[in-house]
Protein backbone atom coordinates (compact mmCIF):
# COMPACT_ATOMS: atom_id res chain seq x y z
CA UNK A 1 0.00 0.00 0.00
CA UNK A 2 1.26 3.45 -0.86
CA UNK A 3 0.15 5.60 2.11
CA UNK A 4 -1.83 8.73 1.39
CA UNK A 5 0.44 11.78 1.36
CA UNK A 6 3.68 9.76 1.21
CA UNK A 7 6.26 10.21 -1.53
CA UNK A 8 6.76 7.16 -3.70
CA UNK A 9 9.70 6.26 -5.87
CA UNK A 10 8.39 4.58 -9.01
CA UNK A 11 10.47 1.56 -9.97
CA UNK A 12 11.02 -0.26 -13.23
CA UNK A 13 9.78 -3.88 -12.84
CA UNK A 14 12.68 -6.26 -12.25
CA UNK A 15 15.05 -3.51 -11.09
CA UNK A 16 16.18 -3.21 -7.44
CA UNK A 17 14.25 -1.00 -5.11
CA UNK A 18 16.39 2.12 -4.68
CA UNK A 19 16.45 3.38 -1.11
CA UNK A 20 17.65 6.96 -0.84
CA UNK A 21 17.50 9.35 2.13
CA UNK A 22 14.47 11.65 2.02
CA UNK A 23 12.33 9.35 -0.12
CA UNK A 24 10.25 8.55 3.00
CA UNK A 25 8.17 5.67 1.56
CA UNK A 26 8.63 3.32 -1.40
CA UNK A 27 5.92 1.07 -2.82
CA UNK A 28 7.64 -2.32 -2.71
CA UNK A 29 5.32 -3.84 -5.28
CA UNK A 30 7.15 -2.01 -8.04
CA UNK A 31 10.09 -4.41 -7.64
CA UNK A 32 8.45 -7.61 -6.36
CA UNK A 33 8.77 -11.02 -7.98
CA UNK A 34 6.99 -14.10 -6.69
CA UNK A 35 7.53 -17.85 -6.17
CA UNK A 36 4.53 -20.07 -5.22
CA UNK A 37 5.04 -22.83 -2.65
CA UNK A 38 2.21 -25.35 -2.99
CA UNK A 39 3.98 -27.85 -0.70
CA UNK A 40 4.45 -25.32 2.11
CA UNK A 41 7.84 -26.95 2.70
CA UNK A 42 10.35 -24.58 1.10
CA UNK A 43 13.02 -23.26 3.45
CA UNK A 44 14.80 -19.96 3.03
CA UNK A 45 18.16 -21.51 2.06
CA UNK A 46 16.50 -23.47 -0.69
CA UNK A 47 14.66 -20.37 -1.87
CA UNK A 48 17.92 -18.37 -1.96
CA UNK A 49 19.22 -20.96 -4.42
CA UNK A 50 16.15 -20.58 -6.62
CA UNK A 51 16.08 -16.82 -7.03
CA UNK A 52 16.10 -17.06 -10.85
CA UNK A 53 12.78 -18.95 -10.66
CA UNK A 54 10.95 -15.96 -9.21
CA UNK A 55 8.41 -14.54 -11.68
CA UNK A 56 6.60 -11.27 -11.97
CA UNK A 57 3.15 -11.45 -10.28
CA UNK A 58 0.02 -11.33 -12.43
CA UNK A 59 -1.02 -8.12 -10.64
CA UNK A 60 0.94 -5.57 -8.68
CA UNK A 61 -1.86 -3.95 -6.73
CA UNK A 62 -0.94 -5.49 -3.39
CA UNK A 63 -3.66 -8.16 -3.26
CA UNK A 64 -3.22 -11.70 -4.58
CA UNK A 65 -6.71 -12.92 -3.75
CA UNK A 66 -7.46 -16.13 -1.86
CA UNK A 67 -4.81 -18.84 -2.36
CA UNK A 68 -4.20 -22.19 -0.73
CA UNK A 69 -0.46 -22.21 -1.37
CA UNK A 70 2.21 -20.28 0.45
CA UNK A 71 3.82 -17.41 -1.44
CA UNK A 72 7.42 -16.23 -1.44
CA UNK A 73 8.02 -12.60 -2.41
CA UNK A 74 11.41 -11.24 -3.39
CA UNK A 75 12.26 -7.55 -3.16
CA UNK A 76 15.76 -6.65 -4.41
CA UNK A 77 17.00 -3.46 -2.75
CA UNK A 78 19.95 -1.17 -3.29
CA UNK A 79 21.25 1.47 -0.89
CA UNK A 80 23.01 4.31 -2.71
CA UNK A 81 23.91 6.60 0.21
CA UNK A 82 24.45 6.08 3.93
CA UNK A 83 21.00 5.79 5.55
CA UNK A 84 20.09 8.67 7.83
CA UNK A 85 17.72 6.40 9.77
CA UNK A 86 16.52 2.82 9.75
CA UNK A 87 14.30 1.59 6.94
CA UNK A 88 11.16 -0.31 7.94
CA UNK A 89 9.52 -2.94 5.76
CA UNK A 90 5.83 -3.04 6.61
CA UNK A 91 3.06 -5.37 5.47
CA UNK A 92 0.00 -3.19 6.09
CA UNK A 93 -2.51 -5.96 6.79
CA UNK A 94 -2.47 -7.79 10.10
CA UNK A 95 -4.83 -10.76 9.68
CA UNK A 96 -2.20 -13.17 8.31
CA UNK A 97 -1.31 -16.53 9.82
CA UNK A 98 2.37 -16.88 8.91
CA UNK A 99 4.70 -14.12 7.78
CA UNK A 100 8.47 -14.73 7.63
CA UNK A 101 10.82 -11.91 6.63
CA UNK A 102 14.46 -12.50 5.67
CA UNK A 103 17.15 -10.00 4.70
CA UNK A 104 19.99 -11.56 2.65
CA UNK A 105 23.26 -10.24 1.22
CA UNK A 106 25.08 -12.31 -1.42
CA UNK A 107 23.16 -15.42 -0.37
CA UNK A 108 23.91 -14.94 3.33
CA UNK A 109 21.12 -14.33 5.83
CA UNK A 110 21.57 -11.14 7.83
CA UNK A 111 18.19 -10.78 9.54
CA UNK A 112 14.98 -12.71 9.95
CA UNK A 113 11.67 -12.23 11.73
CA UNK A 114 8.79 -14.63 12.35
CA UNK A 115 5.44 -12.82 12.29
CA UNK A 116 1.74 -13.54 11.88
CA UNK A 117 -0.74 -14.62 14.50
CA UNK A 118 0.36 -18.28 14.39
CA UNK A 119 3.95 -17.30 15.15
CA UNK A 120 5.33 -15.97 18.39
CA UNK A 121 7.06 -12.63 17.70
CA UNK A 122 10.83 -12.74 17.28
CA UNK A 123 13.34 -10.34 18.84
CA UNK A 124 13.92 -8.61 15.51
CA UNK A 125 10.23 -8.01 14.73
CA UNK A 126 8.57 -4.73 15.61
CA UNK A 127 5.65 -4.71 18.00
CA UNK A 128 2.76 -3.13 16.17
CA UNK A 129 -0.54 -3.50 14.43
CA UNK A 130 0.88 -5.06 11.25
CA UNK A 131 3.88 -7.31 10.46
CA UNK A 132 7.03 -5.20 10.07
CA UNK A 133 10.79 -5.43 10.49
CA UNK A 134 13.55 -2.84 10.86
CA UNK A 135 16.28 -3.33 8.21
CA UNK A 136 19.96 -2.88 8.99
CA UNK A 137 21.38 -1.62 5.72
CA UNK A 138 24.71 -0.21 4.57
CA UNK A 139 25.43 2.24 1.79
CA UNK A 140 26.63 0.93 -1.58
CA UNK A 141 25.28 -2.57 -1.08
CA UNK A 142 22.44 -4.56 -2.64
CA UNK A 143 20.17 -6.86 -0.65
CA UNK A 144 17.41 -9.38 -1.21
CA UNK A 145 14.37 -9.12 1.03
CA UNK A 146 12.42 -12.40 1.04
CA UNK A 147 8.95 -12.58 2.54
CA UNK A 148 7.01 -15.82 2.96
CA UNK A 149 3.23 -15.51 3.54
CA UNK A 150 0.71 -18.21 4.22
CA UNK A 151 -2.87 -17.72 5.45
CA UNK A 152 -6.35 -19.16 5.12
CA UNK A 153 -7.84 -15.78 4.24
CA UNK A 154 -7.07 -13.39 1.40
CA UNK A 155 -3.48 -12.49 0.62
CA UNK A 156 -3.82 -8.74 1.06
CA UNK A 157 -0.21 -7.58 1.04
CA UNK A 158 0.22 -3.78 0.88
CA UNK A 159 4.01 -3.86 1.17
CA UNK A 160 6.03 -0.70 1.59
CA UNK A 161 9.51 0.27 2.75
CA UNK A 162 9.68 3.51 4.75
CA UNK A 163 12.15 5.56 6.70
CA UNK A 164 11.54 4.95 10.39
CA UNK A 165 10.23 8.43 11.34
CA UNK A 166 7.79 8.43 8.44
CA UNK A 167 6.73 4.85 9.21
CA UNK A 168 6.01 5.89 12.78
CA UNK A 169 4.03 8.92 11.61
CA UNK A 170 1.90 6.77 9.29
CA UNK A 171 1.39 4.16 12.01
CA UNK A 172 0.22 6.80 14.49
CA UNK A 173 -2.11 8.28 11.89
CA UNK A 174 -3.69 4.88 11.33
CA UNK A 175 -3.96 4.27 15.07
CA UNK A 176 -5.67 7.63 15.45
CA UNK A 177 -8.18 6.77 12.74
CA UNK A 178 -8.86 3.35 14.23
CA UNK A 179 -9.16 4.83 17.69
CA UNK A 180 -11.71 7.36 16.48
CA UNK A 181 -13.83 4.80 14.59
CA UNK A 182 -13.57 2.25 17.41
CA UNK A 183 -14.52 4.90 19.96
CA UNK A 184 -17.49 5.91 17.85
CA UNK A 185 -18.60 2.27 17.63
CA UNK A 186 -18.17 1.88 21.40
CA UNK A 187 -20.33 4.97 22.03
CA UNK A 188 -23.04 3.65 19.70
CA UNK A 189 -22.88 0.25 21.43
CA UNK A 190 -23.05 1.76 24.92
CA UNK A 191 -25.95 4.03 23.88
CA UNK A 192 -27.98 1.20 22.35
CA UNK A 193 -27.43 -1.10 25.33
CA UNK A 194 -28.37 1.67 27.78
CA UNK A 195 -31.55 2.43 25.83
CA UNK A 196 -32.42 -1.26 25.67
CA UNK A 197 -31.90 -1.64 29.43
CA UNK A 198 -33.99 1.42 30.26
CA UNK A 199 -36.78 1.12 27.68
CA UNK A 200 -36.86 -2.67 27.12
CA UNK A 201 -37.21 -1.92 23.41
CA UNK A 202 -35.77 -4.87 21.45
CA UNK A 203 -34.86 -2.68 18.50
CA UNK A 204 -31.96 -1.21 20.49
CA UNK A 205 -30.68 -4.71 21.29
CA UNK A 206 -30.77 -5.61 17.59
CA UNK A 207 -28.93 -2.40 16.76
CA UNK A 208 -26.31 -3.30 19.38
CA UNK A 209 -25.71 -6.61 17.57
CA UNK A 210 -25.14 -4.78 14.28
CA UNK A 211 -22.68 -2.37 15.90
CA UNK A 212 -20.88 -5.12 17.81
CA UNK A 213 -20.46 -7.26 14.69
CA UNK A 214 -19.29 -4.40 12.46
CA UNK A 215 -16.84 -3.10 15.06
CA UNK A 216 -15.53 -6.61 15.81
CA UNK A 217 -14.78 -7.24 12.14
CA UNK A 218 -12.85 -3.97 11.84
CA UNK A 219 -10.89 -4.67 15.02
CA UNK A 220 -9.74 -7.96 13.52
CA UNK A 221 -9.18 -6.71 9.97
CA UNK A 222 -6.95 -3.82 11.04
CA UNK A 223 -5.06 -5.75 13.71
CA UNK A 224 -6.34 -3.69 16.67
CA UNK A 225 -7.78 -6.78 18.34
CA UNK A 226 -4.52 -8.74 18.13
CA UNK A 227 -2.57 -5.70 19.27
CA UNK A 228 -4.66 -4.75 22.30
CA UNK A 229 -7.64 -7.05 22.98
CA UNK A 230 -6.44 -10.61 22.41
CA UNK A 231 -2.68 -10.53 21.86
CA UNK A 232 -1.29 -14.01 21.21
CA UNK A 233 -4.76 -15.64 21.17
CA UNK A 234 -4.63 -17.85 18.09
CA UNK A 235 -8.26 -18.98 18.42
CA UNK A 236 -9.54 -15.41 18.39
CA UNK A 237 -7.41 -14.49 15.39
CA UNK A 238 -8.74 -17.49 13.50
CA UNK A 239 -12.40 -17.00 14.44
CA UNK A 240 -13.02 -13.34 15.36
CA UNK A 241 -13.75 -11.99 11.88
CA UNK A 242 -16.27 -14.69 10.97
CA UNK A 243 -17.96 -14.57 14.39
CA UNK A 244 -18.27 -10.78 14.13
CA UNK A 245 -19.70 -11.11 10.62
CA UNK A 246 -22.39 -13.58 11.73
CA UNK A 247 -23.29 -11.39 14.73
CA UNK A 248 -23.76 -8.37 12.46
CA UNK A 249 -25.75 -10.49 10.01
CA UNK A 250 -28.11 -11.82 12.71
CA UNK A 251 -28.54 -8.28 14.04
CA UNK A 252 -29.38 -6.99 10.55
CA UNK A 253 -32.08 -9.63 10.03
CA UNK A 254 -33.71 -8.79 13.38
CA UNK A 255 -33.25 -5.00 13.17
CA UNK A 256 -34.74 -4.63 9.70
CA UNK A 257 -37.67 -6.97 10.36
CA UNK A 258 -38.53 -5.05 13.54
CA UNK A 259 -38.31 -1.69 11.78
CA UNK A 260 -40.26 -2.64 8.65
CA UNK A 261 -42.79 -5.12 10.04
CA UNK A 262 -45.20 -2.27 10.87
CA UNK A 263 -46.87 -4.30 13.61
CA UNK A 264 -47.36 -7.39 11.45
CA UNK A 265 -45.33 -9.58 13.80
CA UNK A 266 -46.60 -12.82 12.24
CA UNK A 267 -46.16 -11.90 8.61
CA UNK A 268 -44.22 -14.08 6.20
CA UNK A 269 -41.54 -11.41 5.90
CA UNK A 270 -40.94 -11.43 9.66
CA UNK A 271 -40.81 -15.23 9.79
CA UNK A 272 -38.24 -15.37 6.98
CA UNK A 273 -36.10 -12.66 8.59
CA UNK A 274 -36.18 -14.41 11.98
CA UNK A 275 -35.24 -17.67 10.28
CA UNK A 276 -32.27 -15.88 8.68
CA UNK A 277 -31.16 -14.67 12.11
CA UNK A 278 -31.44 -18.19 13.56
CA UNK A 279 -29.43 -19.68 10.68
CA UNK A 280 -26.75 -17.02 11.17
CA UNK A 281 -26.49 -17.80 14.89
CA UNK A 282 -26.34 -21.57 14.26
CA UNK A 283 -23.57 -21.14 11.67
CA UNK A 284 -21.71 -18.85 14.06
CA UNK A 285 -21.85 -21.48 16.82
CA UNK A 286 -20.79 -24.20 14.38
CA UNK A 287 -17.76 -22.13 13.40
CA UNK A 288 -16.90 -21.45 17.03
CA UNK A 289 -16.65 -25.20 17.75
CA UNK A 290 -14.84 -25.77 14.42
CA UNK A 291 -17.61 -27.79 12.79
CA UNK A 292 -17.32 -25.33 9.92
CA UNK A 293 -13.90 -24.07 8.85
CA UNK A 294 -13.06 -20.45 7.99
CA UNK A 295 -13.49 -20.95 4.24
CA UNK A 296 -16.85 -22.68 4.61
CA UNK A 297 -18.09 -20.12 7.13
CA UNK A 298 -16.97 -17.28 4.88
CA UNK A 299 -18.81 -18.85 1.95
CA UNK A 300 -22.03 -19.13 4.01
CA UNK A 301 -21.65 -15.55 5.18
CA UNK A 302 -21.14 -14.34 1.61
CA UNK A 303 -24.36 -16.09 0.56
CA UNK A 304 -26.43 -14.82 3.49
CA UNK A 305 -24.91 -11.33 3.65
CA UNK A 306 -27.07 -9.63 0.99
CA UNK A 307 -30.33 -11.28 2.12
CA UNK A 308 -31.42 -8.85 4.89
CA UNK A 309 -31.27 -5.93 2.47
CA UNK A 310 -32.71 -7.78 -0.54
CA UNK A 311 -35.64 -9.16 1.44
CA UNK A 312 -36.37 -5.75 2.94
CA UNK A 313 -36.25 -3.64 -0.23
CA UNK A 314 -39.99 -4.05 -1.07
CA UNK A 315 -41.03 -2.96 2.42
CA UNK A 316 -38.63 -0.01 2.30
CA UNK A 317 -39.95 1.08 -1.11
CA UNK A 318 -43.49 1.01 0.28
CA UNK A 319 -42.33 3.27 3.10
CA UNK A 320 -40.84 5.68 0.56
CA UNK A 321 -44.14 5.79 -1.32
CA UNK A 322 -45.87 6.57 1.97
CA UNK A 323 -43.50 9.54 2.48
CA UNK A 324 -41.91 7.77 5.45
CA UNK A 325 -38.24 8.90 5.80
CA UNK A 326 -37.31 5.52 7.30
CA UNK A 327 -37.64 3.88 3.89
CA UNK A 328 -35.39 6.42 2.16
CA UNK A 329 -32.81 6.24 4.96
CA UNK A 330 -32.61 2.45 4.67
CA UNK A 331 -32.24 2.60 0.90
CA UNK A 332 -29.33 5.03 1.27
CA UNK A 333 -27.77 2.80 3.95
CA UNK A 334 -28.01 -0.28 1.74
CA UNK A 335 -26.52 1.57 -1.22
CA UNK A 336 -23.54 2.67 0.87
CA UNK A 337 -23.12 -0.83 2.31
CA UNK A 338 -23.35 -2.45 -1.14
CA UNK A 339 -20.63 -0.18 -2.53
CA UNK A 340 -18.42 -0.91 0.47
CA UNK A 341 -19.05 -4.65 0.15
CA UNK A 342 -18.19 -4.57 -3.58
CA UNK A 343 -14.94 -2.75 -2.80
CA UNK A 344 -14.15 -5.31 -0.09
CA UNK A 345 -14.89 -8.22 -2.43
CA UNK A 346 -12.71 -6.67 -5.12
CA UNK A 347 -9.86 -6.28 -2.64
CA UNK A 348 -10.19 -9.83 -1.30
CA UNK A 349 -10.29 -11.36 -4.78
CA UNK A 350 -7.36 -9.27 -5.97
CA UNK A 351 -9.39 -7.29 -8.50
CA UNK A 352 -8.72 -3.95 -6.76
CA UNK A 353 -5.36 -2.60 -5.55
CA UNK A 354 -4.64 -2.45 -1.84
CA UNK A 355 -4.52 1.23 -0.92
CA UNK A 356 -5.96 3.42 1.81
CA UNK A 357 -9.40 3.69 0.24
CA UNK A 358 -9.89 0.03 -0.66
CA UNK A 359 -8.56 -1.15 2.71
CA UNK A 360 -10.85 1.25 4.60
CA UNK A 361 -13.84 1.22 2.24
CA UNK A 362 -15.75 -1.48 4.12
CA UNK A 363 -14.98 0.02 7.53
CA UNK A 364 -16.04 3.51 6.48
CA UNK A 365 -19.13 2.13 4.73
CA UNK A 366 -20.10 0.06 7.76
CA UNK A 367 -19.62 3.10 10.03
CA UNK A 368 -21.85 5.25 7.83
CA UNK A 369 -24.32 2.36 7.74
CA UNK A 370 -24.42 2.26 11.55
CA UNK A 371 -25.01 6.02 11.69
CA UNK A 372 -27.85 5.74 9.18
CA UNK A 373 -29.35 2.92 11.24
CA UNK A 374 -29.06 5.26 14.24
CA UNK A 375 -31.09 7.80 12.28
CA UNK A 376 -33.68 5.06 11.74
CA UNK A 377 -33.82 4.64 15.53
CA UNK A 378 -34.36 8.38 15.86
CA UNK A 379 -37.11 8.38 13.25
CA UNK A 380 -38.78 5.45 14.99
CA UNK A 381 -38.60 7.28 18.32
CA UNK A 382 -40.02 10.43 16.70
CA UNK A 383 -42.88 8.46 15.16
CA UNK A 384 -43.58 6.73 18.47
CA UNK A 385 -43.63 10.09 20.26
CA UNK A 386 -46.00 11.54 17.66
CA UNK A 387 -48.26 8.50 18.00
CA UNK A 388 -48.23 8.81 21.80
CA UNK A 389 -49.11 12.51 21.54
CA UNK A 390 -51.94 11.71 19.14
CA UNK A 391 -53.22 9.04 21.52
CA UNK A 392 -53.10 11.51 24.40
CA UNK A 393 -54.83 14.14 22.29
CA UNK A 394 -57.59 11.70 21.39
CA UNK A 395 -57.88 10.66 25.04
CA UNK A 396 -58.09 14.29 26.14
CA UNK A 397 -60.63 14.96 23.41
CA UNK A 398 -62.79 12.03 24.52
CA UNK A 399 -62.46 13.16 28.13
CA UNK A 400 -63.42 16.69 27.11
CA UNK A 401 -66.42 15.46 25.14
CA UNK A 402 -67.53 13.37 28.09
CA UNK A 403 -67.15 16.20 30.57
CA UNK A 404 -68.06 19.26 28.48
CA UNK A 405 -71.26 20.83 27.25
CA UNK A 406 -71.19 20.68 23.43
CA UNK A 407 -72.97 24.02 22.99
CA UNK A 408 -71.11 26.33 25.38
CA UNK A 409 -67.89 24.39 25.95
CA UNK A 410 -68.44 24.65 29.70
CA UNK A 411 -68.26 21.66 32.00
CA UNK A 412 -71.36 19.48 31.97
CA UNK A 413 -72.98 17.66 34.87
CA UNK A 414 -70.34 14.89 34.83
CA UNK A 415 -67.47 17.38 34.74
CA UNK A 416 -69.02 19.31 37.60
CA UNK A 417 -69.43 16.16 39.68
CA UNK A 418 -65.73 15.26 39.29
CA UNK A 419 -64.58 18.78 40.14
CA UNK A 420 -66.97 19.09 43.08
CA UNK A 421 -65.95 15.79 44.62
CA UNK A 422 -62.27 16.79 44.37
CA UNK A 423 -62.98 20.21 45.93
CA UNK A 424 -64.96 18.77 48.82
CA UNK A 425 -62.02 16.54 49.82
CA UNK A 426 -60.06 19.72 50.63
CA UNK A 427 -62.96 21.65 52.07
CA UNK A 428 -62.69 23.10 55.64
CA UNK A 429 -64.51 25.86 57.57
CA UNK A 430 -61.58 28.13 56.64
CA UNK A 431 -61.61 27.07 52.99
CA UNK A 432 -65.28 26.69 52.09
CA UNK A 433 -66.83 25.62 48.79
CA UNK A 434 -69.98 27.33 47.45
CA UNK A 435 -72.33 25.84 44.86
CA UNK A 436 -74.41 28.47 43.00
CA UNK A 437 -77.32 27.03 41.01
CA UNK A 438 -78.87 29.62 38.68
CA UNK A 439 -81.68 29.83 36.21
CA UNK A 440 -82.08 32.50 33.52
CA UNK A 441 -84.99 34.91 33.97
CA UNK A 442 -86.67 35.83 30.70
CA UNK A 443 -84.97 33.25 28.53
CA UNK A 444 -88.08 31.35 27.34
CA UNK A 445 -89.78 34.40 25.71
CA UNK A 446 -86.57 35.19 23.83
CA UNK A 447 -86.24 31.60 22.68
CA UNK A 448 -89.86 31.51 21.54
CA UNK A 449 -89.72 34.90 19.78
CA UNK A 450 -86.37 34.72 18.02
CA UNK A 451 -85.98 30.99 17.55
CA UNK A 452 -83.71 28.30 18.92
CA UNK A 453 -80.63 29.53 17.06
CA UNK A 454 -80.85 32.89 18.79
CA UNK A 455 -81.54 31.05 22.06
CA UNK A 456 -78.40 28.96 21.59
CA UNK A 457 -76.32 32.05 20.85
CA UNK A 458 -77.69 33.66 24.00
CA UNK A 459 -76.76 30.61 26.10
CA UNK A 460 -73.21 30.78 24.74
CA UNK A 461 -73.02 34.48 25.60
CA UNK A 462 -74.34 33.78 29.11
CA UNK A 463 -71.63 31.15 29.63
CA UNK A 464 -68.92 33.58 28.56
CA UNK A 465 -70.25 36.33 30.86
CA UNK A 466 -70.31 33.94 33.80
CA UNK A 467 -66.72 32.91 33.11
CA UNK A 468 -65.58 36.53 33.07
CA UNK A 469 -67.38 37.13 36.38
CA UNK A 470 -65.69 34.40 38.45
CA UNK A 471 -62.17 33.82 39.73
CA UNK A 472 -60.30 31.84 37.10
CA UNK A 473 -57.95 30.01 39.47
CA UNK A 474 -60.52 28.67 41.94
CA UNK A 475 -63.99 28.73 40.34
CA UNK A 476 -65.75 26.54 37.78
CA UNK A 477 -68.70 27.36 35.51
CA UNK A 478 -70.91 24.51 34.28
CA UNK A 479 -74.14 24.13 32.33
CA UNK A 480 -76.57 21.47 33.51
CA UNK A 481 -78.88 21.76 30.53
CA UNK A 482 -81.52 24.14 29.17
CA UNK A 483 -80.97 27.52 30.77
CA UNK A 484 -79.59 26.17 34.08
CA UNK A 485 -76.01 26.99 35.02
CA UNK A 486 -73.85 26.28 38.07
CA UNK A 487 -70.85 28.07 39.47
CA UNK A 488 -68.63 26.22 41.95
CA UNK A 489 -66.41 28.57 43.97
CA UNK A 490 -63.61 27.22 46.15
CA UNK A 491 -61.34 28.53 48.89
CA UNK A 492 -63.89 30.94 50.42
CA UNK A 493 -62.82 32.23 53.82
CA UNK A 494 -66.17 33.66 55.08
CA UNK A 495 -69.88 33.44 54.39
CA UNK A 496 -69.83 37.13 53.50
CA UNK A 497 -67.29 36.43 50.75
CA UNK A 498 -69.61 33.76 49.36
CA UNK A 499 -72.58 36.14 49.41
CA UNK A 500 -70.54 38.89 47.75
CA UNK A 501 -69.54 36.56 44.95
CA UNK A 502 -73.19 35.60 44.35
CA UNK A 503 -74.28 39.22 44.24
CA UNK A 504 -71.49 40.06 41.79
CA UNK A 505 -72.95 37.40 39.49
CA UNK A 506 -76.36 39.07 39.70
CA UNK A 507 -74.82 42.43 38.97
CA UNK A 508 -72.95 41.04 35.96
CA UNK A 509 -76.29 40.41 34.26
CA UNK A 510 -77.63 43.93 34.62
CA UNK A 511 -76.25 44.95 31.19
CA UNK A 512 -78.19 43.63 28.20
CA UNK A 513 -76.81 41.26 25.56
CA UNK A 514 -76.40 42.38 21.94
CA UNK A 515 -76.73 39.49 19.47
CA UNK A 516 -77.25 39.85 15.73
CA UNK A 517 -78.21 43.53 16.17
CA UNK A 518 -80.80 42.56 18.78
CA UNK A 519 -80.68 43.81 22.36
CA UNK A 520 -81.69 41.03 24.74
CA UNK A 521 -82.22 41.27 28.49
CA UNK A 522 -82.05 38.27 30.84
CA UNK A 523 -81.47 38.04 34.55
CA UNK A 524 -80.49 35.40 37.10
CA UNK A 525 -82.14 33.69 40.00
CA UNK A 526 -79.46 32.12 42.19
CA UNK A 527 -79.70 29.62 44.96
CA UNK A 528 -76.57 28.42 46.73
CA UNK A 529 -75.24 26.32 49.57
CA UNK A 530 -71.91 26.34 51.39
CA UNK A 531 -69.76 23.36 52.32
CA UNK A 532 -69.11 22.25 54.96
CA UNK A 533 -71.63 24.53 56.74
CA UNK A 534 -74.74 23.60 54.70
CA UNK A 535 -73.69 20.10 53.66
CA UNK A 536 -70.62 17.97 53.19
CA UNK A 537 -71.45 15.97 50.08
CA UNK A 538 -72.22 16.98 46.51
CA UNK A 539 -75.75 15.60 46.47
CA UNK A 540 -76.84 17.53 49.54
CA UNK A 541 -75.27 20.77 48.32
CA UNK A 542 -76.89 20.55 44.89
CA UNK A 543 -80.33 19.75 46.34
CA UNK A 544 -80.16 22.62 48.83
CA UNK A 545 -78.97 25.05 46.13
CA UNK A 546 -81.83 23.89 43.92
CA UNK A 547 -84.34 24.46 46.73
CA UNK A 548 -82.96 27.95 47.32
CA UNK A 549 -83.20 28.80 43.62
CA UNK A 550 -86.77 27.48 43.47
CA UNK A 551 -87.69 29.65 46.45
CA UNK A 552 -86.17 32.64 44.71
CA UNK A 553 -88.20 31.97 41.58
CA UNK A 554 -91.36 31.85 43.65
CA UNK A 555 -90.62 35.16 45.34
CA UNK A 556 -89.94 37.32 42.34
CA UNK A 557 -86.83 36.18 40.49
CA UNK A 558 -83.53 38.06 39.98
CA UNK A 559 -82.47 37.23 43.49
CA UNK A 560 -79.92 35.23 45.42
CA UNK A 561 -80.66 32.93 48.34
CA UNK A 562 -78.61 30.61 50.47
CA UNK A 563 -80.08 27.39 51.80
CA UNK A 564 -78.65 26.61 55.22
CA UNK A 565 -81.05 23.72 55.60
CA UNK A 566 -84.06 25.82 56.40
CA UNK A 567 -85.61 25.54 52.92
CA UNK A 568 -87.46 22.39 51.93
CA UNK A 569 -85.58 20.07 49.55
CA UNK A 570 -87.28 19.12 46.30
CA UNK A 571 -87.97 15.44 45.96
Amino acid sequence: MLPVGAQAQMQVPGQPLMLEPGVRTVDAWQAITMLPDASHQLEVQEVLGRLPEFQEPSQRGGSLGVRKDAVWLRIPMAVAAPPETEWIVDLGYGALQEVDMYLAFNGELLQQASLGYLRPPSETSLSGRTPSMALKLRAGQSYDLLIRVRTLGPLILPLSVSEAPHHLRLALREQLLQGFLTGLAFCLLAYSLAQWASQRERLFAYYALVVLGSAGFSLHFFGIGAQFLWPGNVWMEGHAAVIAGFIALAGSFLFLSHVLAAGALRSRYVRVMKAGAVVSIVLCLAHMVDLIGPRGATAFMSLLGPLPSLLSIPAAVRRVRQKDPIGATLLVAWTVYALAAVAMAGLVQGWLPANFWTLHAFQLGATLDMLLFLRVLGLRAKAAKAQAQETMRERDLMHSLAHSDPLTGLSNRRGLQHALHAALLKCTPQHMVAVYLMDLDGFKPINDSFGHDMGDDLLVAVGKRLQTSVRHQTDLVARLGGDEFIVMACDLATTEQADDLGRSLLKAFEPSFTLNQHTLKVGLTIGYALAPLDGEDAKTLLRRADAAMYAGKQSGKQSIRRNQGDLALSS
